[in-house]
């Protein structure tokens, strides 16, 4: 993210709350949600024990007094989305029950159900892809592991309600990169509503100190930041708030951008579960030892809500030091035993995560966790200043649950070749765009398209297998991605990593791999459209199969905007166009 996207953090530190209030709604034994204001839990923590971690997960849904729809997967102790730990080369089996009821969760798109009548008849729910508001299925963000049913297949894979445990399984790769994945429903038409509701949890691979030391012997937490509807939607802003002169509701029904900071937000925000809604964003409570230095890993769980994270102390903005982005640590380039990336505010696209080195405020202090405002431009949400939790200097703190090891062993060396010093074989161009259904009429709903250059812009198709790219194994492909709207827009694909290596016409000298980044938005003052290049990285065999890119903006992804990419084996003919649908392989296209 550029530091310009950002506005002055206008939030006033809360020393202390008395008598936190109860989130408006019930107290359900369905998702149970901490009190505002309370202290930030752990997740528990579910290990791998002789190189296997089963788990069985029930999926459940109910309807708060507020009337949103939560969702949880919940263990069998009542534990809420656990921490998944594995280690490279460990099996997952995972057995997901899907409880969900009818609550009547509106559809967020129009769409046909898919297969219908091979799912009468055989009941598959490998082969299904019904799509409904109790269909569910389970993604695995960020790992490398193949797009096939009972893995991380996402496009027919459909379990119902009424349907038996379904089964996940699969070994991380024994060169998976150490570090922070997720997991999350992916049904296209409600993954918006089922994430927004809470259904997420985090995957943690372990070794990261081994592949960078610097962050060895520290006590790690998990945090979880999901976006959620407004718990106060018709509140008037606290009385601390700058005066917003207009608040505008988008075509999606949400606060629109005000570039002002300020303003009732699109969703509001929760931290492990506890919600901190406007206006007052009364923040949950984090203890630390005086001046401990502690592992953070943060998931931007939302559905549509940018982050731009910072710890503010005695009203400056601290340093932190990131050690691992999006699940791969900083120095996976080769860079040196011990990296950190000094920053004092990190943007966390929907999807992206986000691991670095917080230190603890002095005794008798505290210091706040904030989310800074995101700039998503005129099409975009309100993303504004707000503070997430209390950090509290605690001689007393219990000591986090998990704590990296200090004796430590080589890490396998790469087993290919840094991408970034690799030679594309082609460059691709994808862009964004929006259209009005209704095109003279402004407040007619959005059509979401992300398009291959010289392509016809089309809604995605859940019933089509044509992909729009065809790749190959081995090979390492540029694409340019524009933004051709008005909004911020996030990148993701499934399978692999990339490499940013140039925005907006500026090279990027930086050796960070990630799976979701953004893709700036047109302003008036553009000349051209905003883009980004990076580096796709089709080397590993576990890429082999069809999956999906797509903005990780949810309500975008299901109302179309996403795409399929079908990477075929190195050893097919190469005189067979698979480079790209409707294109030759090697085409490339000039700079930009």
């Amino acid at each position: 993210m550029r530091t310009g996207w950002f506005g002055l953090l206008v939030c006033t530190a809360i020393l202390a709350t008395s008598g936190a209030s109860r989130a408006q709604g019930v107290a359900s034994d369905t998702c149970p949600r901490p009190a505002i204001g309370s202290e930030v839990p752990e997740p528990a923590d579910l290990r791998s024990t002789n190189g296997v971690l089963s788990v069985d997960l029930g999926y459940r849904n109910y309807k708060d007094a507020a009337g949103r729809i939560l969702y949880c997967y919940v263990y069998g102790d009542g534990s809420l989305s656990p921490n998944l730990r594995l280690n490279p080369g460990d099996t997952l089996i995972l057995h997901l029950k899907n409880e969900l009821t009818d609550l009547g969760a509106p559809t967020e798109v129009s769409m046909p159900v898919h297969n219908a009548h091979a799912t009468a008849a055989h009941g598959d729910p490998c082969i299904s892809g019904v799509m409904s508001a109790t269909s569910t299925n389970l993604h695995f963000h960020g790992l490398t592991i193949p797009p096939v049913c009972h893995q991380d297949e996402v496009l027919r894979t459909s379990v119902q309600p009424g349907d038996a445990p379904f089964e996940y399984r699969f070994k991380v790769p024994a060169d998976e990169p150490p570090g922070l994945y997720w997991y999350h429903p992916h049904m296209h038409g409600f993954s918006k509503a089922q994430v927004l509701g809470g259904a997420s949890g985090a995957l943690i691979v372990e070794g990261l100190e081994h592949a960078n030391s610097a962050a060895s012997g520290l006590p790690e937490r998990v945090f979880v930041i999901r976006d959620e509807d407004l718990l106060n939607p018709t509140a008037a802003p606290s009385k601390s708030e700058p005066v917003v002169p207009k608040m505008l509701v988008d075509r999606d029904g949400d606060t629109a951008n005000t570039g002002t900071g300020s303003g009732r937000p699109a969703k509001d925000l929760s931290i492990n579960y506890i919600s901190v809604p406007y206006p007052d964003y009364t923040p949950a409570k984090i203890r630390m030892k005086p001046g401990e230095q502690q592992l953070w890993r943060v998931v931007n769980a939302s559905a549509i809500t940018y982050l731009n994270l910072q710890v503010y102390e005695n009203h400056v903005a601290q340093m932190m030091g990131i050690v691992a982005l999006d699940g791969v640590p900083v120095n996976a380039n080769g860079a040196g035993p011990s990296v950190t990336v000094p920053r004092n505010h990190i943007g966390i696209p929907p999807g992206g995560r986000a691991e670095f080195i917080v230190k603890g405020p002095q005794a008798g202090g505290a210091a706040l966790f904030v989310c800074r405002t995101v700039n998503t431009g005129a099409g975009g949400e309100n993303d504004p200043n707000r503070q997430l939790a209390l950090m509290v200097a605690d001689p007393n703190a219990p000591e986090p649950r998990s704590t990296l090891a200090t004796v430590l062993h080589a890490s396998p060396p790469p087993s290919l070749p840094w991408v970034g010093n690799m030679t594309p074989v082609r460059t691709r161009k994808l862009y964004f765009s929006e259209t009005l259904q209704a095109p003279n009429d402004p407040n007619s709903p959005t059509t979401f398209y992300i398009t291959v250059d010289g392509q016809t812009p089309k809604v995605f198709d859940p019933n089509s297998d044509e992909p729009a790219i065809v790749a190959r194994q081995g090979d390492v492909e540029d694409w340019i991605i524009e933004n051709r709207s008005k909004e911020l827009h996030a990148f993701h694909i499934h399978q692999i990593h990339f490499l940013l290596t140039e925005w907006n016409g500026i090279p990027v000298n930086e050796p960070y791999l990630r799976d979701t980044i953004n893709v700036p938005f047109m302003d008036d003052k553009s000349l051209g459209y905003p883009y980004v290049r990076v580096r796709m990285d089709f080397r590993d065999p576990n890429a082999i199969g069809t999956f999906v890119f797509h903005c990780h903006l949810l309500e975008h992804e299901d109302n179309g905007m996403m795409g399929l990419i079908r990477v075929d084996p190195a050893e097919q003919a190469r005189g067979g166009a698979p480079g790209g649908a409707g294109g030759p392989m090697s085409k490339t296209l000039p700079s930009h």
